[in-house]
């Protein structure tokens, strides 16, 4: 399936592009028998996402990040569970140095097609891509958050490459990007998570994890399971706050006073009768 804008910002759906499965499958699960008509209704199914869709740019963190990484010379962007590199590809357009991103995604296949589509290389797009699972303790051991700069030496990417793990960078990292990630698993994994990536951040005031992802009014489980058989689990403001910085007899991934953790909330109804969250969040260094 084909889906592009045209110049008067409309959307073309091809459905011919499809396999004669996949389109058995759309036709079932929409309802919609006539090829014509469901071309129509993902149009504009298409068309809505469009002018809700928020970008990596929207989020209210990117100004002080790419301040940072142009200003300081060993200031690290991590870009987790990257994809296909959309949001690494316009950290380095808007100026962040290539020689200081590391994207990483458990799919290197993504990767690989992320080139593919942008038409880009290695060589075009010099930016450091280490593959890994982030719950895995050999890609990112359990580790606290650092308090003070980390005795060893930040490794070199070619070594980082080598070693196919991001351990070597634990407390080095000024800004990590995990956006459409922490909604993916359930309540403990996302601890996991956020406890992973935690000590990674560098301890030096303004380093950050941010991103954005689904989220609840009330901190909830959702009705679908990931691939791995877990229960998705949706925070609230309150809950993720509390996640980070602890409260209400819950330890936080962070020592007290040590992060400050802003959340704005985007109300998203497509369609009306199905209103979602979103999480627009930073977690910054004091």
């Amino acid at each position: 399936m084909d889906a592009t804008d045209t110049d008067q910002d409309k959307v073309r759906v091809d459905l011919t592009l499809l396999d004669s499965g996949e389109l058995a499958l759309l036709k079932e699960h929409s309802g919609i028998q006539d090829t014509e008509e469901l071309t129509r209704h993902i149009q504009d199914v298409v068309q809505k996402a469009q002018q809700v869709m928020l970008k990596f740019t929207d989020l209210p963190a990117y100004k002080h990040v790419l301040e940072v990484g142009k200003s300081r010379e060993d200031a690290l962007f991590l870009d987790i569970g990257c994809g296909l590199g959309h949001d690494t590809r316009r950290a380095a357009w808007d100026g962040y140095p290539m020689e200081n991103i590391i994207a990483s995604d458990l799919c290197p296949e993504f990767w690989t097609l992320g080139h593919e589509m942008f038409k880009s290389t290695p060589e075009t797009l010099p930016v450091t891509f280490i593959p890994g699972d982030v719950f895995d303790n050999n890609f990112i051991p359990d580790e606290k958050p650092f308090t003070e700069s980390p005795n060893a030496q930040r490794p070199s990417m070619t070594s980082l490459v080598s070693s196919k793990s991001l351990a070597g960078l634990q407390g080095h990292i000024s800004f990590i990007h995990a956006s459409a990630l922490f909604h993916l698993f359930g309540e403990e994994s996302q601890r996991q998570l956020a406890k992973k990536l935690a000590s990674l951040l560098s301890p030096v005031s303004g380093s950050m994890i941010f991103g954005i992802h689904r989220g609840s009014e009330h901190a909830e489980p959702e009705q679908r399971v990931n691939s791995g058989g877990e229960t998705r689990f949706y925070h609230s403001v309150e809950s993720w706050k509390r996640l980070w910085t602890g409260g209400e007899g819950q330890e936080g991934v962070f020592p007290p006073g040590s992060v400050e953790v802003e959340v704005d909330v985007r109300q998203l109804s497509i369609p009306p009768e199905d209103i979602h969250q979103l999480l627009l969040w930073s977690v910054k260094r004091v």
